[in-house]
């Protein structure tokens, strides 16, 4: 596992890099072959010489047999080389600080095993790593034949409905409906509820923000010098609703529904109330976009991002809710059903933590938030 893991955080980076830089000059003189010549990803196994094949596994035979021999006092993965495998670092000799470093490492290099294998469907599917998925023209989400009942993802052979190439139809999903909010075909029910999601988002992304911020930065002085409640004693996320005084609350509900009634008066288009760019023009900046493709391009990582932000902050709120914090342990959540002791349901793919030990337990890689995983 920690062969694999290492190889792969190797092959990630190795995907990355030469999207950025490449050496100079050429690979195979005979060949006339130069570093530039060679494309990134799979298409480059039809460019490399056979040669350069041969010393590739030469290079990582020379590694696995002679100098990567046996792993020092049994410990597996550990050759003796130090922090990093450079040998002149040395070993981290602080007991604490090794195990988290291996820990660290064995998490990465389970990451990255995961994502080099998204690396190489999408590069054999669209061209590239990171390839736009229109190029994946044989996808059976576009085979035109009917979707399978578990296909949660929109049914392309659907009839359009008339709302297709709006704010919000855009790769990889398109117009995605699966709820059937726009079957009534009314356009004053659209409009209304994409003003709705666009406000739901931008509030999304301040929050989520706000979850952010006060962990690395607190006002100076009063929230309330009447109660004598200072900035720095007010907590983050939810415990702060049992903090801040009922008047404070009441000045957030009045400085929202101002905005809502008074400043943004609708203008047509949901979302737009004529205030431009980042919502400058409040401040009396003129802010808008002229040029129409850049403001498509906005809107619609406007729109995407919003959405994240919603799945984001609810996902903090969840986390704080049941360990105390936005990014808490999961092991304060006690009363979490897999530490229930109870059978687990034969639909939960998690580990059945009611499992007798199997004297592995508290091994390198037993760790949360899902300990000893061996599904």
């Amino acid at each position: 596992e920690l062969k694999h893991g290492r190889i792969s955080m190797f092959a990630c980076i190795g995907y990355i890099v030469p999207e950025y830089f490449r050496f100079p000059g050429e690979l195979s003189p005979k060949l006339g072959l130069s570093f530039t010549d060679v494309p990134n990803g799979l298409a480059a196994l039809s460019k490399v010489p056979g040669q350069g094949w041969a010393q590739i596994v030469a290079f990582l035979g020379t590694y696995e047999l002679f100098i990567n021999g046996q792993s020092i006092n049994g410990e597996p993965g550990n050759y003796g080389k130090g922090n990093l495998g450079l040998g002149f670092l040395g070993p981290v000799t602080n007991p604490e600080a090794r195990q988290k470093k291996l820990s660290a490492e064995l998490a990465n290099g389970r990451l990255a095993m995961m994502a080099i294998m998204g690396m190489l469907f999408q590069d054999g599917l669209t061209g590239s790593a990171w390839g736009d998925w229109a190029l994946y023209t044989d996808s059976p989400l576009r085979s035109g034949k009917l979707s399978p009942g578990f296909n949660t993802l929109p049914e392309w052979e659907k009839p359009p409905n008339g709302f297709e190439g709006l704010l919000g139809d855009q790769e990889p999903l398109g117009f995605w409906d699966p709820a059937g909010f726009t079957k009534d075909m009314n356009v004053e029910n659209f409009k209304r509820r994409r003003e709705t999601e666009l406000k739901h988002g931008r509030v999304s992304m301040f929050a989520t923000i706000g979850y952010i911020v006060p962990e690395y930065f607190k006002f100076d002085g009063y929230c309330s010098p009447s109660t004598g409640l200072k900035f720095a004693d007010i907590p983050n996320g939810l415990k702060a609703l049992s903090v801040l005084p009922k008047e404070g609350l009441a000045q957030m509900v009045a400085f929202a529904g101002f905005i809502e009634l008074a400043v943004n008066r609708p203008t047509g288009e949901p979302g737009n109330y004529g205030k431009g760019f980042l919502g400058l023009g409040t401040l009396g900046l003129s802010a808008s976009i002229q040029n129409p493709d850049v403001r498509a391009k906005k809107l619609a990582a406007e729109l995407a991002n919003g959405r994240l932000a919603m799945m984001a902050i609810m996902g903090m709120l969840f986390q704080d809710g049941l360990t105390g914090s936005a990014w808490g342990d999961w092991a304060l959540y006690t009363d979490s059903p897999l530490r229930s002791g109870k059978l687990s349901p034969g639909f939960n793919t998690l580990p059945e933590w009611e499992k007798p030990p199997n004297g592995f337990e508290g091994l390198l890689g037993d760790q949360e938030p899902l300990g000893f995983w061996d599904p």
